[in-house]
C-alpha cells in the first residue's frame, strides 16, 4: 500500500470537494458538501503525521446548524477525545475573530473559544485554537477549494498544525487559580449548551429541568436553571477528583460517590446520569469538561495553598461571570482572620460572661453564618471543636463531638455555587475530623446549609424544598423575588 503524503491527500481533497461543491444535484449548505472530503482528509493527514490507520475518528453532528455551542465534529484519537472541528462555507475564512460579532458565526465563536482545542476550516484555510488563542498561524491552501480540483496544494505548515491538533492532551492545572480559570470556561460553555438545548425541545433536558425545579429551585427560569445546573455538574466533578475518583469512564462514579454523602450536587449528577438523552444533548460541553477535569490532581493543587478552596470561587466567577461576582459580592475573608476570629469567640464563650467551658463544643451553643460563602467560618468552627475536644478528652471523643456540632452549625447562602462548595467542603472536613476518609460506609451527619436570602423581607412568601433525595429534617427555604443587596462574604 502506497504511503500517504500531504500532497496526495490535499490533491484528493481538492478533487472530491470540487466535484461536490459544483454538483447541481446536491442540496444543502456549501459547508455540508465539505464534510465527506474533509473527514477523509483529516484521516489521511493523521496517517501522514504518523498515526496508525483507524486510530483517528471524526464524530459528526447532524441538523445542528442553528446551535451555537456545538462544533461540526468531535475528534477522538484511540477513543480519547482530543478536540473539535468547525467547518465553514468556502470563502468565509478560517479566522473566527473576523466574523461579525452579531452574526451566527460570531456568536458561535464567542462560545466555542472556551474549548481547549478546536480546528477551524472553510476548505481554503485551517486554523488551530487552544483556549481561545491561535496556535502558530492560519494556514492557507494554494488554490481555491471550489475550483482548483486536484491541483489544490498545501504549504509545509499545514501538517504541524494538524499534528498539534491531534496530539493535544489536557494538562493538569498546577494551582487553584489555574484550575478555577479552566473549569470556569468549560462551565460557561456547559451553561450556554443547556440554555440552547432547552430551546430545542429536548424532552430529556426539559424533564431534567422539571425535576430540578421540583427538587431544588421552584422559581428557576431557563437561564437560572442552566446556570445552577452547570455549576452543580462542574463542582460535582471537581469534588469527585478531590476524592480521587476516575472520570475516564464517565460521571456515574462521581454521582454514586456524592449520592452516598446525600448532597445536593449528587442529586444533580444523578438526574444527568439517568437520562442518556440529556447526556447526548450536552455531549460537547460535558465530554470536554470530563476529559479536562479527569487529569486534575487535587492533592498536588491543595499543597500550593493553605486553603485551596478559599479564593477558588472568587477566581472561578471572575472568568465564568464577573458581573455576577460584582453583583453578589463574592469576596472572602483571609484564613488568618477567620482563625483569629473563631479563636476569639471560642475564648469568649469559655469566659465569665457565657461560662461555657467547652466553647463551641458546648451542647447549647449554636453557630449561624448568614452568608456562608464557601464555608470558611463553619470549617474554622468545626476544626476548633475537634482541636479542643482532642486536647481535653482525647482523639476518640472527636467523632461524637463533630456529630453533635453538625446539628448546631448552620449556614445560609444566596448563590448556588458557593453553597455547593461549602456543602462539599463541610462533608470532606467532617470525614477527615471523624476519621472516616477511608471508610465510605461510615455514617456522616448532613451539613445544615440552606439556600436563602438573609436580607429578604421576613414576611415574604417562602417555598420549602428538600435539599437531598431522601427524607430529611434538613429543609431549605428559598424566598420569592426580593430586593437583593450586595454584601460581603463571611
Amino acid at each position: 500500500m502506497a504511503k500517504i503524503t500531504v500532497e496526495g491527500a490535499i490533491s484528493a481533497f481538492g478533487a472530491e470537494a470540487k466535484k461536490k461543491l459544483n454538483n447541481p444535484a446536491i442540496i444543502g449548505a456549501p459547508e455540508d458538501q465539505l464534510r465527506a472530503p474533509l473527514e477523509k482528509l483529516i484521516r489521511e493527514l493523521a496517517e501522514a503525521a504518523g498515526f496508525l490507520p483507524g486510530l483517528v475518528s471524526l464524530v459528526g453532528e447532524t441538523s445542528l446548524t442553528a446551535l451555537k455551542t456545538r462544533p461540526d465534529y468531535a475528534v477522538t484519537v484511540n477513543k480519547a477525545l482530543v478536540g473539535f472541528i468547525e467547518v465553514k462555507a468556502p470563502g468565509k475564512g478560517a479566522d473566527p475573530r473576523r466574523f461579525d460579532k452579531e452574526s451566527h458565526d460570531g456568536k458561535q465563536w464567542d462560545k466555542l473559544k472556551s474549548l481547549p482545542n478546536i480546528l477551524y476550516t472553510d476548505g481554503n484555510g485551517f486554523s488551530l485554537w487552544q483556549d481561545g488563542k491561535l496556535v502558530d498561524k492560519i494556514v492557507l491552501l494554494e488554490g481555491n477549494v471550489e475550483s482548483a480540483g486536484a491541483s489544490l496544494a498545501a504549504p509545509q505548515s499545514l501538517l504541524p498544525v494538524i499534528t498539534s491538533f491531534l496530539q493535544w492532551a489536557p494538562q493538569p492545572p498546577a494551582t487553584p487559580k489555574k484550575l478555577a480559570e479552566v473549569s470556569a470556561r468549560l462551565c460557561r460553555l456547559l451553561r450556554d449548551d443547556v440554555v440552547e438545548t432547552l430551546g430545542e425541545d429536548n424532552e430529556g433536558l426539559k424533564a431534567l429541568h422539571h425535576d430540578w425545579r421540583h427538587l431544588l429551585f421552584p422559581q428557576a427560569d431557563d437561564a437560572q436553571f442552566a446556570d445552577g445546573y452547570a455549576q452543580a455538574v462542574t463542582f460535582g466533578l471537581l469534588v469527585a477528583k478531590a476524592r480521587g475518583i476516575d472520570l475516564s469512564g464517565g460521571i456515574e462514579p462521581a454521582a454514586q460517590l456524592l449520592r452516598k454523602a446525600n448532597s445536593l450536587i449528587g442529586t444533580a449528577l444523578r438526574l444527568l446520569t439517568e437520562d442518556p438523552d440529556v447526556q447526548m444533548a450536552l455531549k460537547t460541553s460535558l465530554n470536554t469538561l470530563i476529559r479536562v477535569l479527569d487529569v486534575v490532581d487535587w492533592g498536588k493543587i491543595a499543597k500550593s495553598s493553605a486553603d485551596a478552596w478559599l479564593y477558588f470561587y472568587e477566581d472561578f466567577l471572575e472568568v465564568y461571570d464577573n458581573a455576577l461576582r460584582k453583583r453578589t459580592g463574592s469576596y472572602y475573608t483571609p484564613p488568618e482572620v477567620v482563625e483569629a476570629m473563631v479563636n476569639l469567640v471560642d475564648e469568649a464563650l469559655k469566659g465569665p460572661l457565657f461560662e461555657r467551658a467547652a466553647g463551641f463544643a458546648a451542647a447549647d451553643v449554636t453557630v449561624a453564618d448568614p452568608a456562608v460563602g464557601t464555608g470558611t467560618f463553619l470549617l474554622g468552627v468545626l476544626r476548633r471543636i475537634a482541636k479542643s475536644v482532642a486536647e481535653e478528652e482525647g482523639a476518640g471523643a472527636v467523632r461524637a463531638a463533630i456529630t453533635s456540632a453538625a446539628q448546631r452549625v448552620i449556614g445560609f447562602e444566596l448563590q448556588f455555587g458557593p453553597f455547593a462548595v461549602a456543602q462539599l467542603r463541610l462533608i470532606a472536613e467532617m470525614q477527615s475530623l471523624m476519621d472516616t476518609v477511608h471508610d465510605a460506609s461510615a455514617p456522616l451527619p448532613e451539613p445544615r446549609l440552606f439556600i436563602t436570602d438573609t436580607l429578604a423581607i421576613p414576611s415574604s412568601k417562602t417555598t420549602p424544598w428538600a435539599a437531598s433525595t431522601s427524607p430529611s429534617p434538613n429543609r431549605a427555604v428559598m424566598p420569592t423575588r426580593s430586593r437583593r443587596k450586595k454584601r460581603s462574604r463571611w
